[in-house]
């Protein structure tokens, strides 16, 4: 199966929708005003050739004996500079150079072959001085004092037109960049602002689920607040939900105990009046019920606190007390019980589970060890491992799974009923955790409990 894509974080989905938006827009916008930019400097650039072309015809004059000349010059000082990149010429009717400025210098203009009417502007792109493209306006006038007709000319490079467009737009994009930066930077602290009661309900759910707090304090925005109140409602059930099945498991193992206790009463009468045999047998049957109901109990203990969200156990303090406690148990035996656990490792759960499923582990290795048992603690990631050496016998590979079974016993001649290590697995299992055995650096059997820590 394919694994499924964690999706993205509300952060990086505003910040890419801000930024995929902003983006969008301002571009839109940029093109706009680009266009109206580039259509303002054509028709000012045109406008400018209009007023040379008029302040040209206004200065044309034609003497009595035919000769074309200019009466002023014309205010632009670029017309004066060879090259300088605007230009004016007066043609005759069929194109022949008759006048021209002298920034053309020993050029002439190429005009279209065309016959434009009397005062009609006509626009043209032709090649100018060093083969530059020019943009020309043109138009055609007879003067009062001739019968000729002349064509008038004012060009410049377009070159000065594709310059001021790409000036602006290098301005204008700069300008947006800058746009998108700042606008994406203050949406980025806006959301950095409104996501915040976020990342403080994170913190008290994280806490809730580590056990420094039972509850969702404090107040939030108005979106959150419900959400808040509701999980703290289903937090209130829920730990009311767990003591109320405690209280019948509690129940359930009183009312079961009582005619157990009977039982065993008969039992004790029975051996009285000389029934040895059936005696023995009710008191062994009584015996494994009561394993039975204590296991059963446990299970049912566990899956309820597993569910409790905050459950925490010092590993330190449940590990001293068993130590003592089988040092008393197995006080006869003279066996060395060592231990050694850092005082910060914390189980995610509650003491009692712990100390059930440690205990088996401990009470199973002093059955079995000749003279020392060690335990200790260690961390593994999000896990905590309690760890339970031996020097005994120790058990073959093929039978490590086999002793999990519940009610398996590999040697009758040791009491118990074969619910121990089964108690532990279960256990385990319950809180996501695992327990496993393997060859002891004492030389009999090491059992590895791994268990989620707090």
């Amino acid at each position: 199966m394919l694994a499924l894509r964690r999706p993205l974080s509300l952060r990086l989905r505003l910040v890419l929708g801000t930024v995929i938006w902003v983006t969008l827009a301002l571009g839109i916008g940029g093109a706009v005003i680009y266009e109206l930019f580039r259509d303002h400097v054509e028709r000012r650039f045109i406008a400018d050739l209009g007023n040379h072309l008029n302040q040209l015809a206004a200065a044309l004059e034609v003497a009595p004996d035919g000769t074309v000349s200019t009466s002023a010059e014309l205010t632009d000082p670029r017309f004066h500079v060879p090259y300088g990149g605007l230009y004016w010429q007066v043609s005759s009717a069929d194109g022949a150079p008759l006048l021209r400025s002298r920034s053309l210098w020993d050029t002439t203009l190429a005009l279209p072959s065309d016959e434009p009417s009397d005062g009609a502007l006509h626009q043209h792109l032709i090649d100018g001085p060093e083969d530059r493209p020019l943009i020309a306006l043109e138009r055609a006038i007879q003067l009062p004092q001739s019968t000729s007709r002349f064509r008038l000319v004012v060009a410049e490079n377009e070159s000065v037109l594709g310059e001021v467009q790409e000036s602006f737009l290098r301005v204008l994009f700069l300008s947006f960049a800058a746009l998108v930066i700042g606008v994406i930077a203050a949406a980025a602290l806006v959301m950095s602002v409104g996501l915040r009661p976020l990342g403080g309900l994170r913190q008290r759910l994280n806490a809730v689920r580590t056990g420094e707090a039972d509850r969702l304090a404090g107040r939030y925005p108005g979106e959150l607040q419900p959400l808040v109140d509701d999980l703290n409602a289903l937090l209130e059930q829920e730990r009311a939900v767990v003591e109320r099945a405690r209280t019948q498991a509690g129940n359930l193992a009183h009312a079961l105990k009582t005619p157990l206790s009977v039982l065993a009463n008969d039992a004790a009468t029975m051996r009285r009046d000389g029934a040895v045999e059936r005696a023995d047998h009710l008191d062994r049957q009584v015996a494994a019920m009561r394993r039975h109901v204590d296991y059963h109990l446990a299970r049912a203990r566990a899956a309820g606190s597993s569910r409790i969200p905050g459950a925490r156990t010092r590993v330190a303090d449940s590990v001293a007390r068993l130590a003592r406690t089988v040092e008393r148990l197995y006080a006869d035996r003279e066996l060395a019980i060592r231990w050694n656990c850092a005082e910060d490792r914390m189980f995610r759960g509650e003491a009692q589970d712990l100390e059930e499923m440690l205990g088996n582990l401990l009470d199973n290795a002093c059955k079995w060890a000749r003279h020392e048992v060690q335990m200790s603690c260690d961390g593994e990631g999000e896990a905590v491992l309690l760890i339970v050496d031996d020097d005994g016998p120790g058990l073959p590979p093929d039978q490590r799974e086999a002793v999990f079974e519940r009610g398996r016993r590999l040697d009758e001649t040791t009491p118990g009923a074969g619910l121990g290590l089964a108690i532990v697995r279960d256990l385990a299992d319950i809180y996501g955790g695992t327990v496993s055995l393997d060859v002891s650096p004492l030389g009999g059997l090491r059992a590895v409990l791994r268990l989620p820590a707090g």
